[in-house]
């Protein structure tokens, strides 16, 4: 156990920011460190926070002698750097879903923390929106559900999401990185059964246009080694004033003893305004009709933030003061579900049936 942490947070952008405002709010954290390869913005951030250092080299605050342990809220396809960094000081990790964009990069993660006896955590917050995922996950734990024979996943987000993330990271497309979520929720689901042959298809349009060589929508089914069989659906191209702030998603869970239906679609709370709403990932994007509740990392309420990444942000914490566990995913489950997408991916792009394990 311990009294105070010191934190640094590895990028300084949306969600980082939000990982450092969650992390000054714990009790426990007494130090605080932002950086950035845009060193305006990591003082931009510290300003705003409060935070003790700031600095454009994320080596020098990941090596800073206050830092306990470290939250890499990098680009996705930067994260192996800081990770490795961190690891051989020793200091625990928080990295932003997907844990890399290859599995070279996975694998080197997972070989680094086992050789130091470092841990690794991946932040697949959807696990930690609200109670329902924890909550068909102890269903599924109770036997509630018997036998688990078909699952389902729907994700939809506007066009606008889409190609902010394409632009960030060419490679972050809306399977590696969006749908991603939920084929970690069906693997976590799933404990211990592992996906074996994937089937997908896609269609281009509007962010081919944009210039990404990206499908607009993409239906994969998804086959286990116990023969449960899974559907995923992904678009992030939905037009750009689609009322959500972030995802939109049905869920379902088929077992031999039992159904289980997520309807996260947030159609429950809607509100027009001539005003403007802003969007929670999105600067200067608002919308004047939306789902409220529909923010992907969560909302401001009241001056506080609330939902995934908050909760998230807490139990990680919460976890290195306590020692008690924890329901973040491990760097091997991160692994399966980035070998899954790339899979996924791999099957739309050619039109063939796709094994897992991934040929070299």
């Amino acid at each position: 156990m311990r009294k105070n942490l010191g934190i640094a947070v590895v990028g300084s952008g949306r969600i980082g920011s939000i990982r450092a405002r969650q992390a000054l709010t714990h009790p426990c954290v007494s130090f605080l460190g932002v950086s950035d390869i845009d060193s305006e913005s990591a003082r931009a951030l510290a300003d705003a926070t409060g935070a003790q250092f700031h600095t454009g080299d994320n080596a020098a605050i990941i090596g800073h002698p206050e830092v306990d342990a470290v939250i890499v809220s990098t680009p996705e396809g930067e994260h192996l750097l800081p990770i490795l960094q961190a690891i051989e000081l020793g200091k625990p990790v928080l990295v932003e879903k997907p844990i890399a964009l290859s599995m070279a990069d996975a694998d080197q993660i997972i070989a680094a923390a086992d050789s130091a006896g470092v841990e690794v955590h991946v932040g697949y917050s959807r696990r930690f929106k609200d109670l329902r995922w924890m909550l068909a996950r102890e269903q599924i734990l109770q036997g509630r559900m018997g036998t688990m024979t078909g699952i389902s996943a729907r994700l939809y987000n506007n066009r606008g999401s889409g190609l902010a993330i394409l632009r960030r990271d060419r490679e972050a497309t809306p399977v590696v990185d969006a749908l991603t979520y939920y084929v970690d929720i069906v693997n976590w689901m799933l404990d211990g059964v592992t996906p074996v042959e994937i089937v997908a298809r896609g269609k281009r349009g509007v962010l081919a246009r944009a210039g990404f060589a990206v499908d607009d929508v993409t239906y994969a089914i998804v086959t286990y080694s116990d023969g449960t069989v899974a559907n995923f659906t992904v678009s992030y191209a939905l037009p750009e004033n689609f009322p959500v702030l972030g995802h939109a998603t049905r869920f379902e869970m088929v077992g031999t003893e039992g159904v289980l239906i997520i309807d996260d679609d947030h159609t429950d709370q809607l509100m027009c305004t001539n005003k403007g709403i802003p969007h929670v990932y999105l600067p200067g994007h608002e919308v004047n009709m939306v789902f409220l509740n529909s923010g992907t990392p969560g909302d401001w309420a009241l001056g506080e933030f609330h939902g995934a990444i908050a909760n998230e942000t807490r139990a990680w914490l919460d976890h290195l003061i306590t020692g008690k566990p924890c329901h973040l995913a491990t760097p091997r489950q991160a692994r399966a579900t980035l070998e899954t997408t790339l899979g996924i991916q791999l099957a739309s792009e050619t039109g063939r049936i796709v094994s897992l394990p991934l040929s070299r």
